[in-house]
């Protein structure tokens, strides 16, 4: 897990290093457009681009003199020009620079983290097909409801998932603009074409109306993004955990060999990664509202989103990275302990096929309370006295009369449940 994540170089994208080399990607394409259109010298241009390079010591030196990150960065990178230094950042305000940095960033992390989901993908769609016909007890309100199929736990995060990859390349689409039109947005030293061509050499697309800010209802959708995705990742954490109790015991997360689970208790195994998701997904959640709240902004820019942006971009960016990641290794090395869940499916004495008797009565003219009534009182007992369900309701001289033994023995077949599966199916994984 560590090497997968590791190769993703998330946290160096955040780096100071990476920062700086953005800034200065930006910068270079400004000046190349500005030479391409004549005015600025194209020799000066290739001076530059030769030349340009910074010290990442040195500009925090200088930010902690001028106490403007720009300006320590284009200082730094101007004492390399010479002469063409006075060309570095001609017709620019600041926030042309950070703002089209950070939609590269932001850009560059989200298919990141897209591509560690198409690896979570694999891992859940396999899942499903090879626990497809394994019969499980359904819950709600975590109480037996009816059986189902335990592959259609994963079939049902695969389609979540495949929602969070489309709203994140919808995100990513909808950040991927970049502007070069000054202080409060209109054009005063530099024209629309230009910004056009910058941010075409960007890979970036410019954002028809900005002011000194790209608005940042564009970040906000981001981040919202990313805490959906980190709710759908929680939801699943959850589940393991929930199935990983003692009383439970269904599945349990991998536990390698030398892990201890408990500094007091030898014998304990927890679930701490899907704990750890759990968890994580709290603060992703955070970074949603601060990023919210950063759309109102004083006039044509003031800047109380960037110190929250330094902390949001980052920190949401490389957890959903990381908890995609661990839970893909999670899934993977599951263990999942098949003779429980069929246990778990029988350990109501029956109680879960209720309904289908209460079909099964309706559709033989019993009326519906009625018939509820007749099962009701019996479902109470089997649940009391630990009786078999199916015995109480066959030895019942109303349901008797209506239903043959056949009839009532077939309403406690679980394959009944799972008739239409491979519709369902058919439906989630269609076309792949």
């Amino acid at each position: 897990m560590i090497d997968r994540y590791t190769r993703k170089h998330m946290a160096r994208l955040w780096s100071l290093e990476n920062k700086y080399q953005t800034w200065l990607q930006v910068e270079l394409a400004h000046l190349e457009v500005l030479a391409e259109k004549g005015l600025i010298p194209k020799q000066a241009f290739q001076d530059i681009s030769k030349n340009a390079k910074f010290d990442v010591s040195e500009i925090l030196k200088l930010e902690e003199k001028v106490k403007h990150d720009v300006i320590a960065f284009i200082t730094n990178v101007s004492e390399n020009l010479g002469e063409n230094g006075k060309y570095l950042h001609y017709g620019l305000t600041s926030s042309d620079v950070l703002d089209t940095a950070f939609a590269l960033n932001l850009k560059q992390a989200l298919q990141n983290i897209l591509d560690e989901i198409n690896s979570l993908q694999a891992v859940l769609k396999e899942k499903a097909y090879h626990y497809k016909n394994l019969t499980s007890v359904g819950r709600s309100h975590g109480i037996h409801a009816e059986p189902t199929s335990f592959g259609l736990k994963f079939a049902l995060w695969y389609a979540e998932m495949k929602r969070n990859i489309h709203r994140l390349e919808q995100a990513k689409e909808g950040i991927s603009f970049g502007k070069f039109s000054g202080a409060v947005g209109t054009f005063a030293h530099l024209s629309p074409q230009i910004e056009a061509k910058i941010c075409e050499k960007l890979g970036l697309k410019p954002d028809p109306i900005t002011t000194q800010v790209i608005q940042r209802d564009r970040h906000a959708d981001v981040f919202s993004q990313l805490a959906i995705l980190a709710g759908s990742l929680e939801k699943i954490a959850l589940e393991i955990r929930h199935l990983q109790r003692t009383e439970v015991l269904e599945v349990e997360e991998p536990f390698t060999k030398g892990q201890k689970g408990s500094s007091a208790m030898p014998h304990k195994k927890n679930p701490i990664a899907s704990e750890n998701i759990t968890g994580l997904a709290r603060l992703v959640r955070s970074y949603a509202q601060a990023s919210l709240e950063n759309i109102a902004l004083w006039h044509e820019r003031d800047i109380s989103h960037s110190s929250v942006e330094r902390v949001i971009g980052p920190d949401s960016t490389i957890l959903c990275d990381f908890m995609v990641s661990r839970l893909a290794k999670i899934l993977e090395d599951l263990v999942v302990h098949e003779k429980n869940v069929t246990e778990n499916l029988n350990k109501t004495h029956g109680l879960i096929y209720s309904q289908r008797v209460l079909l099964a009565l309706n559709e033989k003219g019993v009326e519906r309370q009625t018939a509820y009534e007749w099962i009701q009182q019996h479902a109470m007992v089997s649940w009391e006295e630990k009786k078999d369900f199916y015995l109480l309701l066959k030895e019942d001289k109303n349901i008797s009369e209506v239903l043959t033994e056949t009839e009532l023995k077939n309403c406690f077949d679980p394959k009944q449940y799972l008739k239409h599966v491979d519709e369902i199916y058919q439906r989630v994984f269609q076309n792949e």
